[in-house]
């Protein structure tokens, strides 16, 4: 009984140490974005991505556009995916939601590393993304979005997880191309998606 005891609290503790660094990691993301990506105007892959977009065409809040994205993958999914997925990413949805909406409060339109300043916000966001990324996974999180899409299309044809994410993040990408007519928001879009893979491992 006391083993089964012991058992139930490191269980319940291995959890609850992986609630908190899956919020903290959520944390440095939020921050990346309301920091450095959105007052720049640089978009990436994901979901994040796409509400980013829809962001700077509309005015329209991210975190809405984001949540409401993940919110139809997520039913879409559930079925395909199983209940234990779906809770795990709904957690990191909600979480993020609520933290893009506070650090835009925060920080606000401010440019806090200057004008004129792409590259260097670019560098930064990037690498506080990865780093948010890579503390969130190694604490059995998920992030949602793209990795749903992934997910599916892996389970039922021969693409594997991670070229699917990339084709995903090419097309969301090179789309904001479309918004600012400006080759050079695509190729920051890239270098940033190329910083938050070498940060992520």
């Amino acid at each position: 009984m006391n083993k089964l005891n012991t058992l139930n609290k490191t269980n319940i503790l291995r959890e609850v140490k992986d609630l908190v660094f899956i919020t903290f990691g959520r944390c440095c993301y939020s921050m990346a974005w309301a920091a450095f990506l959105l007052p720049y105007q640089i978009t990436t892959g994901g979901v994040t991505g796409i509400a980013a977009i829809i962001f700077y065409a509309t005015g329209f809040p991210i975190q809405y556009s984001y949540f409401t994205i993940n919110t139809v993958l997520i039913l879409f999914s559930f079925k395909i995916l199983g209940a234990k997925f779906t809770i795990k990413t709904l957690f990191g949805i909600f979480m993020l939601t609520f933290l893009l909406g506070l650090f835009q409060e925060l920080v606000g339109d401010a440019k806090i590393i200057g004008e004129g300043q792409e590259f260097m916000a670019c560098i930064l966001g990037a690498a506080l993304c990865g780093l948010g990324l890579g503390i969130v996974f190694i604490n059995n999180g998920s992030t949602g979005g793209t990795d749903i899409i992934a997910a599916v299309v892996n389970k039922y044809r021969d693409v594997t997880f991670g070229r699917m994410i990339l084709y995903c993040d090419i097309v969301i990408i090179s789309s904001c191309y479309f918004i600012f007519e400006d080759w050079k928001r695509v190729v920051f879009g890239f270098v940033t998606l190329f910083v938050i893979s070498f940060v992520l491992d």
